[in-house]
């Protein structure tokens, strides 16, 4: 009977492993509702026993019958490529079925108890409801069953025990329906520190925590990176998330936009290294856990973002936003935007060969199409996505747009409606200029509705051949992500392993050990550091006026230690009196002036538009441009968005008058400035008043105190120029690497890319010999 098919029930297959032949290639065995086949010399399975999911059986091999048709079909077969698979089951899927998978979740939090995004549980609030944390919400049950959508996108969970429940609910949910295509959940990157958590060596966490990704290009060392990501990747895995929303690889070449810190800064060099590392580290799976070809069961796809690149938006505005839409390229610097896609992550070391999936930005890329003249958000331009990323560069992976770009626009300001360039598109019609422009993939939408429209729109328009085939084509790459990472044959988590696997002691260690080196020693004065720890130490307390962040979220205004001084405490004595300090610790941040537009100053009969300013003194904008390169939008009369003459000043000014009250009350006593970055910022306004600085990148309080005190020796190096004045940034080009007049400190030391210090003084390593400027 060897090859036979045969169609079983579970309990008639354990009943009768004695008498089918090849029986003795498999086991099964259970936990809780999650039974778990072993094929010797094959995968493992996994499903649940709720999910009315039988087994079929080929030469002695078990396979999942998800398509409960009692036959093996070729996408169950897990002996066959991803390729080969994804086109099959492509083939078997109605076209509301592929729509479903087009679709990628609007954020959700586990539970979605509260807040922005918050959702009901059966009909009530996740309070009232009863609910369990790891329960699915009403959205995400309709969404997964009415709509077909298999792509989630997580953002914050109660506890990773919490998120492996979830997970292995919707699985359940997913295998249960249709073809069983199971969730394909996502995460933007979750990794950064807790600045106030204490670190110890021997202890875990929720996760292991690692510098921002300005921090990691401040190591300047790819290697450390490569291995974030393969760390990241165990850790996310053992989250149920098979799909990472990073790296963010847009070179900032705009010091002044909002995104900064989430890049590798502004060389195109370093910036393609570390995307190649990142992604590399990632996706690979080795050893047991590789299925085929590098990918496997400890891979996840990453999405690079954005194509072709964000960073040279105009003044420092962010595409978020109407008045953010333009990138601008005044250094006719287009091309160089594209080498860390181009250079780095589609050309991987590892045998995953590329990055899985490209996120394009929001922005439009203002001019750079040049036979239609067409200006247009960069997921809708068919000379970005089906011209130069597909056919010049020749990626096939998925094309998944940003969040919300088919959302219609209700304000210049207005956050998260982005349809820039189609405003008078309806919904369905910018649906269907993505997937003409190249797309696959529609990132914030939970509905299937307008991507059906959409198809309906390319039959009227093309014939249903074409348009079926069109459809098929981004299901095989949507769907080829699923089954390179073992989702299909076992996408169920162990709840024990999850707890021992993330943020585990020695994940832990490591993220430490890499906030370490990404600290960067600007300036240190007649060798003020390190400090032993017998000194005393005055850290004056930091206002912050009440803010308003990104989504919308306000935080209240508060009178605060700007550092755990708990953790402090085990470092240096503390008191609130300067007289009686060895030295004072300033802690400050970078410059808040806001994203560049003023609702008020419409109020007042203006354009809105207002400068960024990268200092804390108030600002008048006296060089910038008089005219703007780009401007147009449906919600405004004019075109000309220059804001020449106009002033912004900084919400935080007073960690400016920190570093200065302190420089006045300590007399001739070291004053030591720590400046957390989000941005370069204009050291001028204070750095004669500190005798010491270092530069943070997103790290905790601890590693701040380690290398203050002299239990680690500074190593980082700064991934971007810092201006010597506001004129320096108004000259520079948007889209343009190191074209920055550098701040000069009273040592005689630039502040410019590569620039970092340690006890010995200038760092001058193999580092900076491979990637200084002159290498550019």
């Amino acid at each position: 009977m060897k090859n036979a098919i045969f169609y079983v029930s579970t309990l008639l297959v354990i009943a009768g492993c004695l008498i089918l032949t090849g029986c003795n290639k498999w086991e099964e065995t259970e936990s809780g509702s999650i039974r778990i086949v072993t094929n010797r010399g094959g995968q493992t399975l996994g499903y649940s026993s709720t999910s009315g999911i039988r087994l079929v059986f080929d030469d002695g091999f078990a396979f999942k019958d998800l398509s409960k048709n009692g036959e093996l079909d070729p996408y169950e077969d897990w002996r066959l490529e991803a390729e080969e698979r994804a086109k099959d089951l492509a083939s078997r899927m109605s076209i509301e079925q592929i729509a479903g998978l087009m679709l990628y979740s609007a954020h959700q939090a586990i539970p979605a108890g509260g807040g922005w995004n918050a959702s009901s549980y059966r009909g009530k609030s996740f309070e009232e409801s009863g609910a369990k944390a790891s329960d699915l919400s009403d959205d995400q049950i309709k969404f997964l069953t009415e709509d077909n959508l298999r792509h989630i996108l997580v953002t914050s969970v109660e506890s990773p025990e919490v998120a492996a429940l979830w997970n292995n609910n919707v699985q359940a949910l997913c295998e249960s329906l249709g073809p069983g295509i199971p969730a394909n959940n996502s995460s933007d990157p979750r990794h950064r520190p807790v600045a106030d958590a204490e670190y110890n060596a021997g202890s875990g966490g929720k996760i292991s925590m690692w510098p921002d990704s300005l921090g990691m290009a401040a190591t300047f060392d790819p290697d450390l990176v490569k291995r974030f990501g393969l760390i990241a990747s165990r850790e996310y895995r053992a989250l149920g998330i098979a799909t990472a929303l990073s790296p963010q690889i847009d070179l900032a070449t705009e010091p002044r936009w909002s995104r900064v810190s989430g890049t590798f800064g502004e060389s195109p060099r370093l910036s393609a290294d570390m995307a190649r590392a990142y992604v590399d580290g990632f996706q690979t799976s080795e050893g047991k856990k590789e299925i085929s070809a590098g990918w496997g069961y400890e891979s996840v796809n990453a999405m690079v973002k954005h194509w072709p690149g964000g960073g040279s938006g105009e003044g420092g505005r962010d595409a978020h936003f109407a008045y953010g839409k333009y990138g601008v390229y005044p250094g006719n610097n287009f091309e160089g935007h594209l080498i860390p896609f181009v250079e780095g992550a589609f050309k991987l070391e590892g045998a995953t060969r590329m990055a899985s999936a490209v996120m394009p930005y929001y922005t439009i890329s203002y001019g750079i199409e040049k036979t239609n003249h067409e200006n247009v958000g960069n997921a809708y331009s068919r000379y970005l996505i089906a011209g130069l990323l597909r056919g010049v560069y020749s990626f096939d992976g998925v094309v998944c747009t940003d969040w919300g770009v088919t959302k219609d626009a209700t304000a210049v300001n207005s956050f998260g409606t982005t349809s820039w360039g189609v405003e008078k598109l309806t919904v369905a019609e910018r649906h269907y200029k993505v997937i003409l422009a190249g797309g696959d993939q529609f990132g914030g939408n939970n509905e299937a509705g307008p991507v059906i429209e959409a198809y309906k729109m390319g039959v009227r328009e093309h014939g249903e051949e074409f348009m079926r085939a069109r459809m098929e084509r981004s299901a095989v790459r949507l769907l080829k992500n699923i089954f390179r990472t073992g989702l299909f044959e076992n996408p169920y988590l162990d709840i024990e392993e999850t707890k021992s696997t993330v943020g585990s002691a020695e994940f832990m260690k490591e993220g430490y050990a890499a906030q370490l080196k990404s600290v960067v020693l600007l300036k240190n004065g007649n060798k003020t550091l390190p400090v032993d720890k017998s000194k005393t130490v005055y850290i004056p307390k930091r206002h912050t006026p009440a803010s308003v962040n990104f989504f919308g979220a306000e935080t209240p205004a508060s009178f605060e230690y700007p550092v755990n001084i708990e953790i402090a405490k085990k470092y240096f004595r503390v008191t609130e009196d300067p007289a009686e300090a060895d030295f004072a610790l300033v802690l400050i941040r970078s410059p808040n002036t806001g994203g560049g537009y003023d609702a008020e100053d419409v109020k007042k009969g203006g354009t809105g538009y207002v400068p960024i300013s990268l200092q804390f003194r108030p600002y008048t904008a006296v060089d910038a441009r008089n005219r703007s390169i780009a401007g147009g939008d449906p919600l405004e009369t004019f075109t000309n968005r220059t804001y020449r003459g106009k002033s912004t000043g900084a919400s935080n000014v007073s960690d400016l008058e920190m570093v200065l009250d302190a420089e006045k009350a300590m007399k001739d006593k070291p004053v030591i400035v720590v400046a957390r970055m989000s941005n370069p910022m204009v050291f001028r306004e204070f750095e004669k008043e500190a005798d010491a600085i270092l530069a943070a990148f997103g790290v905790q309080d601890q590693a701040l105190m380690d290398i203050i005190s002299g239990r680690s020796e500074p190593s980082g190096l700064l991934p971007m120029q810092m201006p010597a004045d506001m004129k320096a940034v108004e000259k520079q080009s948007e889209d343009v690497p190191f074209d920055l007049r550098c701040h000069v400190d009273s040592a005689g030391n630039a502040y410019d890319f590569g620039f970092g210090m340690n006890w010995s003084g200038v760092i001058s390593d193999e580092r900076t010999a491979k990637y200084g400027r002159p290498a550019e």
